[in-house]
């Protein structure tokens, strides 16, 4: 039978990653510039995300958002794209649980069709954690990569960023809250008391139809 705790658990952790994926994926923290050579400049620091880019100087925040996507790196694009891809996926899953709760009056007493909703939400959740992760695990090797490549100049070597560290607690909460979704989805157990009947094969008689057999003396 579908577990009503497990089922609010796992939605609560869904959202939770949603609403941080949508944090994530707009911020500007997914890259930072600190370093000029082998000096640490405290002055100015140069944040970089998604969609803009952020320039810290004497105290100062400068936001601008690109001019055009287009003029992006093809990484970028794709990054974009999967994020954007994962958060629809997530509220479309979001739905699909609300609607598939075993505590909520959405579709009446269809137990079943609510529990296969359920499990539907669930793995969207998951898919969403995954296409989640693609650009945050991407960004972070392309970042490392940079940093220790010696043919890299050194104000173009870039950090991870927190957004990163983020993005991948937000894909735990999706993973986490996808699984328990998922269990508490269970399809609800087939009766344990036997069906008589003309269709039904094997059944014993019932009291009905044994009919006394005459014993002759």
């Amino acid at each position: 039978m579908a577990n009503t705790g497990l089922q609010v658990m796992g939605l609560v952790l869904g959202v939770a990653g949603w609403a941080f994926g949508i944090l994530v994926c707009v911020a500007p923290w997914w890259r930072v510039s600190a370093f000029v050579g082998d000096e640490l400049v405290v002055s100015q620091v140069l944040w970089e995300g998604l969609w803009m880019t952020c320039l810290s100087q004497w105290g100062r925040l400068q936001c601008k958002v690109y001019d055009s996507g287009l003029a992006l790196s093809g990484s970028a694009q794709m990054c974009r794209a999967l994020c954007v891809l994962s958060l629809l996926l997530c509220l479309l899953a979001l739905m699909l649980s609300v609607t598939g709760l075993k505590c909520t009056r959405c579709l009446g007493d269809a137990h079943e069709t609510k529990a296969r909703l359920g499990q539907v939400g669930a793995a969207l959740f998951l898919a969403a954690a995954f296409f989640f992760l693609l650009p945050v695990c991407w960004t972070a090797y392309v970042v490392i990569r940079d940093f220790y490549d010696p043919n890299v100049a050194a104000p173009l070597k870039r950090e991870l960023g927190p957004a990163l560290y983020l993005g991948w607690g937000v894909t735990v909460l999706m993973l986490v809250g996808g699984a328990l979704l998922y269990l508490g989805s269970a399809s609800p157990g087939v009766p344990a008391v036997p069906v008589f009947g003309k269709g039904a094969k094997g059944n014993p008689p019932s009291t009905a139809e044994i009919k006394p057999e005459k014993v002759f003396v």
